[in-house]
């Protein structure tokens, strides 16, 4: 019985309806799509990023979000190429390791982490062939999808391979914690929680088995300010994800609903809507 109740609380506790809610407001608006996919850039002013109601939905697109982050003085991924006209990437020019990201989209479906010919993602071989089907597939699909071509970063010892996530809960400028996620593909690794001074936390979502305790990465710092300056721009709770690389600290993407808060533990609820009361207190 207490197990059923505390699964009933990880899935539908305060968190997870909150995220709810808002994953309606955001997505259930017949201009949603419009507004997340409607390209800007670094150089535009920060009024037109916020022209729109919900505007934060404009960076769940990942073209604009790499845009925002970079406005803001974050580092991102070189990008090599951006588009819907497959057969305009020229793979013979691509370097050695490189990745292909959909534009809109998650838990990294459509993502090619290419090695050579190999995607460590889905442990496959691909021709370029196999890959140009699969992407011409999913644009016929979708006639607001892109796709990106970035670099592949290079961990904090200058090895190409799947990198840890560094996820940090944010609140309007404040921290509630760092997910730490070993990944081995896109829904499997292990995780442990952290604050900003790297002190281990309990565990606050239980998507992932805990992994072991981690040491902080060199540009912990860096993570620590750039997370907060991000977060103080989006304006409300948001996940923002960073990875660790021989670069120091880049962006990843913004996460306004992750998971729909489910698998949140009852510490995990507790954390993270004491700091949304305390420092987004209204807001959707």
């Amino acid at each position: 019985m207490l197990k059923f109740i505390q699964s009933y609380l990880d899935h539908r506790g305060p968190f997870p309806a909150r995220i709810r809610d808002r994953h309606k407001q955001f997505w259930q608006d017949p201009d949603a799509e419009t507004v997340r996919n409607t390209l800007l850039d670094a150089e535009d002013g920060i009024e037109k990023w916020k022209d729109a109601v919900n505007w934060q939905r404009r960076l769940s697109n990942k073209y604009n979000s790499r845009e925002f982050a970079g406005k803001h003085g974050c580092k991102v991924a070189a990008l090599i190429w951006k588009g819907r006209d497959i057969d305009k990437i020229d793979f013979k020019k691509l370097p050695e390791n490189y990745v292909i990201r959909p534009t809109i989209g998650h838990s990294a479906n459509l993502v090619f982490l290419m090695k050579k010919n190999y995607n460590l993602f889905d442990k496959k071989n691909y021709t370029t062939a196999q890959i140009k089907e699969a992407l011409k597939t999913a644009i016929a699909s979708n006639d607001k999808l892109e796709f990106l071509v970035e670099e592949f970063l290079k961990n904090e010892q200058g090895q190409n391979e799947i990198l840890k996530d560094y996820k940090v809960y944010s609140f309007n400028g404040e921290i509630a914690c760092i997910w730490v996620i070993n990944r081995l593909s896109p829904k499997s690794g292990n995780g442990s929680f952290y604050d900003e001074h790297w002190n281990l936390l309990k565990t606050v979502n239980k998507i992932y088995p805990a992994g072991e305790l981690e040491q902080p990465p060199k540009c912990l710092q860096e993570i620590v300010r750039q997370a907060k300056i991000l977060s103080k721009a989006y304006e409300i709770f948001v996940r923002i994800d960073f990875y660790a690389t021989d670069k120091g600290c880049v962006f990843g993407e913004f996460t306004p609903t992750p998971g729909m808060g489910t698998c949140t533990t009852s510490y995990g609820q507790k954390l993270l809507i004491s700091h949304w009361n305390k420092y987004c207190a209204g807001k959707i």
